[in-house]
C-alpha cells in the first residue's frame, strides 16, 4: 500500500478551486502530454456524488484504463473518488478545500495499492508513489495557474461555463 499527500495553495476563491479540481476538461487539458481520454461515464463538464468516468491513457509505456467513482461529497468542501475497475489492486483520492484570507488551501490524500502482493508493494515503494506524486503535483500546477488566472478559462473550452466565477 502506498501513500501520500500534497498541499497546494491557491489564490482564488474555494469555490472556483473546488469545481476545476471536479471538472473533466481541465483534468484532459492537463494531462494532454500523456494522451488522456475521458472515455465513458461523465466524459466533459463537472462531475458529481455518484458519478463515474473512465480515463484512458498512456502510462508506464503502457495504455491503460481506469474508472473512478465520485462517493463522497462535501461542496465546497471534498470530494472523494474510488477505482472501480482499473490497474491496481485499490485507489483511493480525497480532495480537501479550505479557505483562510482569501486563499485557498487543496489538499490531496492518496491511498493506492499495486496488484501482486509484495512484488506489488516494493514496485510501489520504489516507484509508484513517487511517479503518481509527480504527476499529480503536475495536475495541480496546471489546476492553480487556471484559477489565479481565470481569463485562461475562456480559451480552454465551452464545457467550463459552470466553473467561471
Amino acid at each position: 500500500m502506498a501513500h501520500f499527500q500534497l498541499e497546494t495553495i491557491i489564490a482564488a476563491p474555494i469555490e472556483l478551486c473546488f469545481d476545476l479540481a471536479r471538472n473533466i476538461d481541465v483534468h484532459l487539458a492537463a494531462a494532454t502530454a500523456r494522451g488522456q481520454k475521458a472515455i465513458a461515464g461523465t466524459t466533459s463538464g463537472l462531475i458529481g456524488l455518484g458519478e463515474t468516468v473512465t480515463w484512458e491513457g498512456r502510462y508506464l509505456l503502457l495504455r491503460r484504463q481506469m474508472t473512478s467513482r465520485i462517493v463522497s461529497f462535501d461542496f465546497p468542501n471534498m470530494f472523494a473518488d474510488e477505482m472501480q475497475r482499473g490497474a491496481f489492486h485499490h485507489w483511493r483520492h480525497t480532495h480537501t478545500f479550505t479557505q483562510f484570507r482569501g486563499v485557498t488551501k487543496m489538499h490531496d490524500d492518496v491511498d493506492f495499492a499495486s496488484p501482486f502482493g509484495l512484488i506489488g508493494y516494493m514496485t510501489d515503494v520504489l516507484f509508484m508513489r513517487n511517479y503518481m506524486r509527480k504527476l499529480l503535483l503536475g495536475q495541480n500546477a496546471f489546476l492553480k495557474n487556471l484559477a489565479e488566472n481565470p481569463s485562461q478559462l475562456r480559451g480552454l473550452s465551452n464545457n467550463l461555463s459552470d466553473t467561471k466565477g
